[in-house]
């Protein structure tokens, strides 16, 4: 017997009366606001072509880390959810087979975001009204497969249907930008812009960072020999993005380590990365000192900084060699930000025209670091919670943590980082209740006006994101 999928209107609400009383009406006036998504992986394909989605799988199994890294925890096979190879050798090609896998162990997802997102889409997006198991994996598979084949269900039509005001994808520093191109070239109205992430060009321990150096020094007609070229490389690129519409940058460092070196010191540095490997410490003074330039250029051209420090990336090699970057390994581990920024702070941190955006993974620094960095510098802001932490719990903490001390103010509003387009709508969904349900319990407690809190709740849904990326 199937048993039914309900969303129920009170999720993510307080459970005491009067606060949920308080967190309904505040979530009634954000929850159909525009939704603006200034940092995220979608693929900009989909809205320069706006061709149908090939299948149900494809749509929401196959590009989504959070949804087959689960499932590989639990001994799935990512050959067998049709994740592609680095070398193109075979994985599963049967769309059908996939969803069965999925849906077979769904049940792997409870109490997680994932639930909550996904189930959001098959209920809201979709209409459905069984809970997926494998008994109603066919059925939901035949549903979204002829909602695929539909025009509301293209990629500018779904952009449109779910309020989307503005969505920012993430390239890298050699790429075209064709995409963009076309999708400003095509006369639609939607707002699709691009972010630019150096991380390729930038980092001296990728293994193929001088090849990377030399086709982006290129690109710009720089020469990749002269560091000062290569500055100029990246002057140019960022001015080809913001032709492309960006309004921010993004980097993601091992660490938020910045460094400012003499002259004849990083010229040195740069051509011993251009011309063989160099130290774990040299590399690591090459990414800070490039922090550093970069936050000069910002200054200069005016795109926001954002950092996303904190991470072990891949730390699955058996998974990396196989199926590359970005397979749901990428793993917290303990950061630092007040003596590894002071270099970049000193010269820029009570500059207005600089806004860097910190993000981490580390919720220790949250209170202890963060929030006193952010409520202190002008150029501070803090990014909302990322990767592990865009979740209720998640998110509650980082009110908890860091409010008192930042404020409100301090913060960009709520971004979903994705891969899966329709979970862009489905997180945006659970940042605005949880937002509510934080405001809620401060005017139940007597800490804050009611009416201070409507507009909290529009400020955090929606402007404050808008102001921070300066879309």
């Amino acid at each position: 017997m199937t048993k039914p999928l309900r969303l129920h209107p009170d999720r993510l609400f307080p459970a005491d009366p009067r606060s949920r009383d308080i967190a309904r009406a505040l979530h009634a006036t954000v929850r159909d606001l525009p939704i603006i998504s200034p940092h995220g992986h979608t693929d900009p394909r989909w809205f320069a072509y706006d061709e149908a989605f090939a299948n149900p799988s494809d749509l929401l199994i196959v590009p989504d880390h959070y949804v087959f890294r689960m499932l590989m925890s639990q001994g799935v096979r990512l050959e067998e959810l049709g994740v592609p190879t680095a070398d193109g050798s075979a994985t599963e090609q049967d769309p059908r087979a996939i969803w069965h896998r999925f849906a077979a162990h769904y049940h792997l997802f409870r109490g997680t975001p994932s639930r909550l997102w996904l189930d959001w889409v098959f209920a809201e997006a979709f209409g459905i009204d069984v809970r997926l198991e494998a008994a109603t994996a066919d059925h939901y598979y035949d549903v979204i497969d002829a909602a695929l084949g539909t025009p509301a269900f293209r990629p500018r039509a779904l952009f449109e249907h779910h309020h989307m005001e503005v969505i920012a994808t993430t390239e890298g520093p050699c790429d075209p930008l064709d995409h963009h191109r076309a999708i400003r070239e095509s006369g639609w109205s939607g707002r699709v812009i691009t972010a630019y992430r150096p991380d390729p060009v930038m980092d001296p321990e990728a293994p193929t960072f001088a090849s990377n150096v030399r086709a982006f020094c290129a690109m710009a007609g720089e020469d990749a020999e002269s560091y000062a070229a290569y500055l100029r490389a990246h002057e140019r690129r960022r001015a080809d993005f913001r032709a492309a519409g960006a309004t921010s940058t993004d980097h993601g460092h091992p660490s938020a380590f910045t460094a400012h070196l003499p002259r004849a010191e990083i010229e040195a540095l740069y051509a011993r990365a251009m011309s063989g490997p160099v130290s774990a410490r040299e590399a690591e003074l090459f990414r800070g000192h490039m922090l550093v330039e970069m936050a000069r250029m910002s200054i200069e051209d005016g795109m926001v900084m954002q950092l996303h420090p904190g991470v072990h990336r891949s730390h699955n090699a058996a998974v990396l060699a196989r199926f590359g970057r970005d397979k749901g390994g990428d793993i917290p581990v303990a950061g630092e930000f007040v003596q590894a920024l002071k270099p970049l702070l000193d010269l820029y941190g009570n500059d207005p025209r600089l806004t860097l955006i910190l993000f981490t993974l580390d919720e220790d620094v949250y209170s202890r670091e963060l929030a006193p960095l952010a409520g202190h510098y002008p150029a501070l802001r803090l990014g909302p919670p990322w990767w592990f932490h865009d979740s209720p719990e998640g998110m509650r903490r980082f009110r908890e943590r860091t409010t008192e001390t930042a404020g409100f103010y301090n913060m960009v509003g709520f971004n979903d980082d994705t891969r899966a387009f329709l979970s862009i709508p489905a997180r945006h969904d659970v940042a605005r209740r949880m937002d509510c349900a934080f405001l809620a319990t401060l005017v139940a407690d007597h800490r804050l006006e009611e009416d201070e809190a409507f507009e909290l709740a529009h400020a955090l849904a929606y402007q404050l994101a808008k102001k921070a990326y300066k879309l």
